[in-house]
């Protein structure tokens, strides 16, 4: 079936379209990863967001239920070049168009990633739409401009688990795990580090939190603006020398935000399998994960009780921070990985000698 990808600056792009048979909505992003693809897909921090793979074939090792990140796929939409039909691999259990009809997710195929991504570099992310109606263009313009963006509403409530679960229960170290989006990979990595993690949703009140007697705090990647999370910087802020805390992404920025810094976005996010990243300390480069369209302001962390401890190499923006004072740190990209370099897992073992202190 035919299809458009519609920007709200007017640009249309023409595909076919696979997977769900619906109109999405939503900020147009792009992702650089080669592989991936089915963890990009079920990552909570690409909710209210449709990825475009810049990787020319996607699909092509199909789907299976071991590299799911999370309980549904969330991304708005899905951009490809071209989606393999037949896909081969031995862990193969679905294709990559049934996965997403099953999921409701609608896909588009056979436009110019390359245009698209070029133009979006230049421009900056835009807001758009994915659809199969046969209308006149400027209608299609008008809706692309009425597509709801990432800032300015609470994205991590339709995202953050409902109830408290636990996960690695009577392993030696209790890590409360604020649970703004967070990836599954986060949990395994702190299980397979002998922790016990107890899942609590974003909105969890900071005494309930010290209630479950926690060593650490784990606070996860999410999507949207971080100031619109509001009520998690104000946990944070509670928590903030009770307990070592470790923030990853979404977290990252909402430990910036308690501790006096501001945020703002970026022109076009980094999202990627190979991001490299300095860390100020041993002046040694990790090629990283990375998945944001938010970022903590440099000149902001002065005059306060944090440093800037990792920046990113292609451009020179915060990637990590720590508490001069405090046991509190945290990074702007995904050393749990999945998908991605695992050069950063260290970090984990790192939160691990806070708990111990």
């Amino acid at each position: 079936m035919k299809a458009k990808l519609v920007l709200e600056d007017g640009t249309v792009f023409n595909g076919i379209s696979f997977g769900a048979e619906i109109e999405a909505s939503g900020e147009i992003v792009f992702n650089t990863s080669m592989t991936g693809y089915q963890e990009i897909l079920t990552d909570p921090s690409y909710k209210g967001e449709i990825v475009t793979m810049t990787y020319p074939l996607i699909g092509n090792y199909g789907i299976n239920d071991e590299d799911i990140e999370s309980y549904m796929a969330h991304v708005n939409g899905f951009i490809v070049k071209e989606f393999c039909t037949e896909p081969s691999n031995w862990r193969k259990q679905n294709k990559i168009e049934e996965y997403l009809k099953e999921n409701n997710i609608v896909g588009i195929s056979g436009i110019d990633t390359r245009a698209l991504t070029k133009l979006l570099r230049i421009e900056g992310t835009m807001k758009g739409i994915i659809t199969t109606e046969d209308i006149p263009e400027e209608e299609l313009i008008q809706r692309a401009k009425g597509a709801p963006g990432l800032s300015g509403r609470d994205l991590v409530s339709e995202v953050t688990t409902k109830e408290v679960y636990t996960k690695g229960e009577g392993n030696q170290y209790k890590v409360a795990l604020i649970d703004c989006g967070g990836k599954k990979n986060i949990v395994r990595s702190l299980v397979g580090r002998d922790c016990e993690v107890t899942v609590v949703p974003a909105t969890t009140p900071a005494e309930e939190i010290l209630s479950y007697n926690p060593d650490g705090i784990m606070l996860s990647n999410g999507p949207g603006d971080p100031q619109d999370a509001s009520y998690v910087v104000k946990t944070v802020k509670e928590l903030l020398g009770k307990k070592p805390i470790f923030g990853i992404c979404l977290g990252h920025q909402i430990l910036g935000l308690a501790c006096g810094a501001d945020t703002y976005k970026l022109k076009f996010g980094h999202r990627g399998a190979n991001h490299p990243v300095k860390d100020l300390a041993t002046n040694r480069v990790y090629i990283t994960s990375q998945n944001h369209g938010f970022a903590i302001k440099e000149e902001s962390v002065k005059d306060l009780d944090i440093e800037v401890t990792h920046i990113n190499v292609n451009d020179g923006t915060v990637e990590g921070i720590r508490h001069k004072e405090l046991p509190a740190f945290s990074v702007q990209y995904h050393p749990e990985a999945s998908p991605g370099p695992e050069d950063s897992h260290y970090l984990f073992d790192n939160f691990i000698e806070l708990m111990n202190k």
